[in-house]
């Protein structure tokens, strides 16, 4: 007995819904390995005086030109004598995954926990966030944050890159997945962006912070 072609194709979406359904639900790989509580409370305290020193540079006035002029060379040298300051060089923190995830933590109300509330809400309007983690590789900064969907816990990824402008941060995704399936970046940016427009007052920094970006496997953040 033949089988219609309408019955093979209804069988085939079936079954690649089920599959879809299950990596939706299956946890990832973690991007971080789970701190302690007392590791997360030394990370949050160094994050913490960091960020400190780097207010206090930027709060600095900048040194005074005179006295940085380099010497003119003498008759017999060919080269033109110079008066240009030399510039002094901006300070900057260079923060781990650790210290950064405590931080994130400490900023929902969790620090020294190594699991966020079920009722931990990062904002009117955003989803509840039960758990997260955050990690640095390379030039690209990945996190991972457990939600819920249509009342199951999901985990969603999102890697990509981090920079900054006009005094706002900004973020390109490289990689998006929800559970362990993979989702085109094309298919979610255009809405991602759009909510980081809407809570663009979130993405401000500090006013003494520059620049902002992830390099060598660590957040970089220059005085302004």
């Amino acid at each position: 007995m033949k089988i219609k072609v309408a019955r093979i194709i209804s069988i085939a979406t079936l079954g690649a819904s089920l599959v879809a359904i299950v990596l939706v639900l299956k946890k990832p790989a973690p991007v971080a390995q789970r701190q302690t509580p007392a590791a997360m409370a030394a990370n949050a305290q160094s994050f913490g005086q960091k960020m400190e020193k780097l207010e206090q540079a930027g709060q600095q006035p900048p040194p005074a030109s005179s006295g940085n002029y380099q010497a003119a060379p003498s008759q017999d040298q060919q080269t033109v004598p110079s008066s240009q300051p030399i510039s002094q060089p901006k300070a900057e923190v260079h923060l781990n995954s650790d210290e950064v995830g405590a931080a994130l933590a400490q900023a929902v109300g969790a620090a020294g926990v190594a699991e966020l509330s079920a009722d931990s809400n990062i904002g009117s309007g955003a989803p509840t966030i039960k758990d997260q983690q955050v990690s640095f590789d390379g030039d690209v900064v990945h996190g991972q944050f457990l939600t819920e969907v249509a009342g199951k816990d999901v985990w969603v990824t999102v890697s990509g890159h981090l920079a900054s402008k006009d005094g706002y941060a900004t973020f390109e995704p490289t990689e998006f997945k929800v559970g362990d399936l993979n989702v085109p970046v094309s298919l979610v940016n255009p809405a991602l962006q759009k909510k980081l427009a809407e809570q663009r007052d979130r993405m401000k920094l500090p006013d003494y912070v520059g620049d902002v970006k992830v390099q060598n496997g660590e957040l970089v953040m220059q005085q302004k």
